[in-house]
């Protein structure tokens, strides 16, 4: 029973009656405005017959009077037809006509009246329904002349008929329809309502069934787990970053407080007193930028960061970037090979992409060197270059080291996420985050791939037409 009153709740079910209601008050309309333009035709056809009945009788009567009268009437009679004639003096004796007895009341009416007659018809006796005009005459004398219209009162009846059986198959046609359309929108809602009351229970893993049938409800179903898919991968990353903090997080702050401490068990002595504050300040730096890092990204991902946008020389920016950091290179044994390009204009925030750009440059200098030695021209190369695509532009950025393994390449876009190869080497494993929630901000797309050997990182952008390409 609950299952019913739910269903009688539906949308669908209520859209549904609606629709019902609406089709039938139409129909009833169109039928009754048919109907009644018919009667009201026939009507007119069945009085101007009459009328031209009684306009020929009242000549002849004039002419001859009521014998003449009499023998029209009589021979009028015997033609077949719905055609109805009574003539009888004032005692109501029957002079003529196929009507033999009318009821006291029609007797005594004058003009236009509908009447009940009898009629035998193979050894049966009939009611039929009529319309006549009744004269009367001098000396009492009564003319009623009219026509059958039996028929027609069936045809309404039949009319009537139809329309109600008709009405009363489209109910239960349409309560039908809208009981299987609720049931069905109902079980999908359902099963998306009990998808809801799992993930609230804890179990994240769980999607929205999508039927296959690409209507509006597969359309929300795959928009939802799209983003159950996001909001899993968020929490997901919260738990790592949590735990992240507190094995990468934990060693500086632990170092700084044995440093200190050290200092403290020592014999007072300024120059150690001021080389402990030194490196804890260094330490305190390292953590500043961490937690910078950290909410940069936290405001990225939440769109805090995206007004003011700007149209600017993107080949430009990433040459000011590859300039910034070659002396670093250098430092390293390291060259940046730039391959130049011409204008590339791009919409966003110049210095957001320019850090973005930065911070996959700095990545491939911390661990672009082949990790076994390799010699070789191209081995500590890193390769910069600006591809302009009909609506994007790709920077992409290469070099010879190690690489990262396919399985580990979206899990190193997760905030500080170092993979084990690394973890000797300086770094909170914020820079690619940070680099792929700008990519996310602009639209774009930040990509790693295999470089033979090495990684090539791409991060794509949406482009604009130049000016000197709008005005080809």
């Amino acid at each position: 029973m609950t299952g019913l009153i739910k269903l009688l709740r539906t949308t669908a079910f209520r859209y549904s009656l609606i629709y019902f209601g609406l089709f039938a008050a139409a129909a009833a309309g169109a039928v009754f405005y048919i109907y009644w333009q018919t009667n009201a035709l026939l009507g007119a056809q069945i009085e101007s017959a009459i009328q031209a009945e009684i306009g020929s009788l009242d000549q002849q009567y004039r002419q001859g009077g009521i014998e003449t009268l009499k023998r029209a009437v009589v021979d009028r009679s015997e033609t077949p037809g719905n055609s109805l004639y009574l003539l009888a003096d004032a005692e109501g004796r029957h002079l003529g006509g196929n009507l033999k007895a009318v009821s006291e009341e029609l007797w005594n009416s004058t003009g236009r009246v509908a009447f009940i007659y009898r009629r035998a018809l193979d050894n049966r006796v009939e009611e039929r329904y009529a319309f006549a005009v009744i004269f009367r005459l001098a000396n009492g004398y009564r003319l009623v002349v009219g026509r059958d219209i039996e028929d027609r009162r069936q045809f309404g009846e039949l009319v009537r008929s139809v329309f109600l059986w008709t009405l009363a198959g489209m109910a239960i046609v349409g309560l039908g329809g809208g009981l299987l359309v609720g049931r069905s929108l109902l079980r999908r809602v359902e099963s998306m309502t009990e998808t809801t009351r799992n993930i609230m229970a804890g179990d994240l893993s769980r999607r929205v069934p999508v039927s296959g049938s690409d209507d509006e409800f597969d359309r929300l179903a795959v928009s939802l787990n799209e983003m159950l898919k996001r909001i899993e991968e968020l929490i997901a990353g919260f738990k790592e970053v949590s735990d992240n903090i507190a094995h990468d997080l934990k060693t500086p702050l632990s170092r700084l407080r044995n440093r200190v401490e050290t200092a403290l068990r020592e014999p007072a002595d300024p120059q150690t007193y001021r080389d402990a504050l030194q490196a804890t300040i260094e330490d305190a730096d390292e953590l500043i930028k961490t937690f910078d890092a950290l909410l940069s990204i936290a405001r990225l991902e939440s769109g805090a960061a995206h007004p003011n946008l700007e149209r600017f020389d993107l080949a430009a920016v990433v040459t000011d970037v590859c300039e910034l950091y070659e002396p670093l290179a250098e430092e390293r044994g390291m060259v940046l090979d730039l391959t130049p390009a011409a204008e590339t204009i791009v919409e966003g925030k110049r210095e957001l992409i320019a850090q973005a750009v930065a911070n996959i440059l700095d990545n491939a200098i911390k661990y672009g060197t082949p990790g076994d030695g390799s010699p070789g021209a191209n081995a500590k190369t890193i390769s910069v270059s600006l591809d302009r695509q009909p609506e994007r532009a790709d920077i992409v950025i290469g070099d010879r080291g190690p690489g990262v393994p396919p399985e580990d390449r979206e899990r190193v876009f997760r905030r500080f996420v170092r993979l084990e190869a690394s973890r000797s080497l300086p770094g909170s494993g914020l820079g690619l985050s940070l680099a792929a929630a700008v990519a996310r901000l602009h639209g774009g797309t930040l990509t790693l791939s295999d470089n033979e050997p090495g990684l090539k990182a791409t991060l794509s952008l949406r482009r604009l037409a130049s000016a000197a390409e709008g005005g080809r």
